[in-house]
């Protein structure tokens, strides 16, 4: 989900918007965001306030918390925006932007940062923020905790309060990435001391006002939003609804407003639709995978997860469950729309010879995979056919269906052999690190690799520009060549709005503006 940031000179390195906005192009955040179709591009238009969104969402359970340490899925990354703000963000061309950190400054090797805390923010209970207030949202993921951002923050060695309005961050080894780690969702500008996450105290544009996981979430407008033109609404009612064809339903008759997670076989429909625009962004959306334990018999064999790879005709499943509207994958979660994708490593193509060969090399074990919708919308479709083909190879591949509900703490990281989708992260380093790194709290396939973790930590510091893209590529390549991951698709992201839905354009990191439709959207 590359860095930003340019070489440290001998006067240090000062970031701020403008300086952010000019580095897009050259440290790899060419996306290719398609637009909006069923209607014009509107972003342009003059917000107007009023009203109450409507949102039908699927990636969420009944499992869902307020505490943003745990949250795993679209549902609490779309509720969490609307209540809290995070420390950076990321904007509509890539970049890392202020937001409670307003801006910042790197000293030379990037080892110590400087950052200011934006002025005149306050919390719901009228608290304005502070130095304290950043300094216990960051420690709330660091040291004793659960939080799946501990590893992008366990280079921290120190956070200095330098005054009311800024503090000061050491490392304990240069990272030119630091700015875009602090855009991960889960960490939210909370008060200094907060613990009781069931009665939140952000500053977003909205407060909480019903919590019902796995049914809906109700906020109401706060009529004091900082930010200029945003928040919009006067409530937002967030409802979960799992079944991609409900969600349509609800869209088309105008019981909702917006949906995620459009189904491409239902695309011809919803184009036809007058009262529905689509809003589509190309090649940055979900990785949609299969997992396998690389630490687990019979996964931890390298000519079975081959076989695994060799087995599957990732292009008919972008074709039959996918329409089309997704990319082929290659066994990484890297986007192909990234700098330092590595377009020169060889596609993985279908081949039952190939994959009954590497089968039989393993002993010829037995194989499940365990999948639901609840990992992501075609993922059972997606399995049968995986099925089909390992079968044509002569390899029998169990698929066993499981409850949505609980998914993610049940059966992902803990399964040998299941479907995960991934999101897009802002920097190939996160998307490295939070994935593959052999220490890191959501390595879903438990690959561990020492040189590879020494490539990704090297690269972290290299600017020379050459150096750095030889290194991502072939931290690449050992995924590729080794990992168990397997990868088949690159979706688009597909969100549809209702007609009188304003504002919303596609985005580099999620769907549905970055999660923040209800902060950036108004009604016509």
């Amino acid at each position: 989900m590359t860095d930003r940031i340019g070489k440290a000179g001998a006067q240090g390195l000062i970031v701020d918007r403008r300086e952010l906005m000019k580095g897009a192009a050259a440290l790899g955040l060419g996306y290719g965001l398609t637009g909006i179709f069923g209607g014009p591009a509107r972003a342009a238009e003059t917000p107007k306030k009023g009203g109450t969104l409507r949102i039908g969402m699927e990636g969420g359970s009944a499992s869902d918390t307020l505490d943003p340490r745990s949250f795993a899925d679209s549902i609490p990354l779309n509720y969490g925006y609307q209540i809290w703000n995070g420390l950076v963000e990321i904007d509509n061309n890539g970049n890392a932007v202020g937001e409670l950190l307003e801006s910042w400054e790197a000293k030379p090797g990037a080892k110590e940062w400087i950052f200011n805390i934006r002025k005149g923010v306050t919390f719901h209970s009228g608290k304005t923020l502070d130095a304290d207030d950043i300094i216990y949202s960051i420690n709330l993921h660091r040291g004793d905790t659960k939080s799946a951002a501990k590893d992008l923050l366990s280079g921290i060695t120190e956070i200095k309060k330098l005054s009311p309005t800024q503090i000061q961050i050491s490392l304990n080894g240069g990272n030119l990435n630091l700015p875009y780690n602090l855009t991960d969702y889960h960490i939210l500008g909370v008060p200094n001391g907060f613990t009781d996450f069931s009665k939140p105290d952000g500053t977003g544009a909205y407060k909480l006002e019903t919590f019902e996981p796995g049914v809906r979430v109700v906020t109401k407008n706060t009529g004091n939003y900082w930010k200029p033109g945003c928040g919009n609404f006067d409530s937002v009612e967030l409802q979960y609804i799992g079944d991609s064809s409900s969600r349509l339903q609800a869209l088309i008759a105008g019981q909702v407003d917006a949906i995620n997670r459009l189904d491409p076989k239902t695309m011809d429909l919803v184009t036809s639709s007058p009262d529905v625009n689509v809003v589509q962004t190309k090649g940055t959306g979900n990785r949609y995978a299969f997992v396998a334990l690389c630490d687990t018999d019979p996964y931890s064999n390298v000519d079975l997860r081959w076989a695994l790879k060799y087995g599957i005709d990732r292009k008919k499943i972008v074709d039959t469950v996918y329409q089309g509207y997704a990319t082929v994958g290659n066994d990484t979660t890297i986007s192909p729309m990234n700098k330092y994708f590595a377009k020169d490593l060889a596609q993985t193509l279908y081949d039952p010879e190939k994959a009954a060969f590497h089968y039989k090399k393993a002993g010829s074990p037995k194989l499940e995979v365990k999948v639901s919708e609840g990992a992501y919308s075609g993922a059972t479709d997606a399995a049968l056919l995986y099925q089909e083909s390992m079968k044509q190879a002569g390899i029998e591949l169990t698929v066993t269906r499981v409850s949505a509900d609980g998914y993610w703490s049940n059966i992902w990281l803990k399964d040998p052999f299941c479907a995960v989708y991934w999101g897009d992260r802002p920097a190939i380093d996160l998307q490295l690190s939070q994935t593959y790194l052999s220490d890191a709290a959501w390595n879903d396939t438990h690959w561990k690799r020492p040189d590879f973790d020494k490539l990704v930590l090297a690269a972290r510091v290299e600017e020379d520009e050459a150096k750095r893209r030889e290194m991502y590529f072939e931290a690449q390549k050992m995924i590729h060549d080794d990992g168990g991951m397997i990868c088949f698709a690159v979706s688009d992201y597909l969100d549809g709005y209702a007609k009188k839905v304003m504002g919303t354009a596609p985005h580099p990191r999620y769907d549905m503006c970055d999660q923040r439709v209800a902060e950036k959207a108004w009604f016509a």
